[in-house]
């Protein structure tokens, strides 16, 4: 198997990106650090996302390098690749739907281990409280539910889970939709 990888650059650091494993991606100070970092990480991302046939990653092939932004410095990749305007078919949408499915259930995983634990702080313990971590990754789908325009309403009386379950649901009817508007374009 040979992965496509993306690199983003950054001025401090590289985010190496696997164009056809969304979420896959891992950063260092370095191209090659960044992408021995991505491939070491393989089997992590299988266990993570059982949807996904991934193989033993040993080879790879650089997809695109591009110029990265600050938050490319921050570990976070944000430049819009070529591949991430490419029309994706109904098969494809199905596959990428279960795909963040899986990401939801190991997302809702690791929460569901750290309640009730006391996460180290600082870099090595993510920085955050629990809820601090829930709190930026509800923040984050936020962010890419807007690049697709689509507005996620947030009811100050709804409690984390229930905030985490309702967004998930409708991000699944926010990317179909999204697709099938453009695929109507496009025809």
């Amino acid at each position: 198997m040979t992965v496509r990888i993306n690199l983003e650059i950054g001025k401090k650091k590289v985010n190496a990106i696997a164009v056809d494993y969304p979420g896959w991606c891992r950063s260092g100070k370095s191209e090659e650090d960044a992408i021995e970092n991505l491939l070491s990480y393989a089997p992590r991302y299988r266990a993570a996302v059982p949807s996904i046939l991934l193989e033993d990653a040993e080879r790879y092939t650089i997809a695109e390098r591009l110029q990265g932004s600050a938050s490319s410095d921050f570990g976070g990749p944000s430049i819009e690749s070529e591949s991430d305007t490419l029309s994706v078919d109904g098969s494809e949408l199905d596959d990428l739907c279960v795909l963040l499915t899986d990401c939801w259930n190991a997302f809702d995983d690791a929460i569901a281990l750290a309640q009730g634990k006391e996460l180290r702080k600082g870099p090595r313990g993510g920085g955050r409280d629990l809820y601090k971590m829930i709190d930026h990754i509800l923040e984050a789908e936020k962010a890419y539910l807007r690049r697709i325009s689509f507005s996620f309403k947030v009811d100050k009386e709804e409690d984390r889970r229930a905030h985490l379950e309702r967004m998930k649901n409708e991000a699944i009817v926010a990317f179909r939709t999204a697709v099938l508007e453009l695929s109507k374009v496009s025809v």
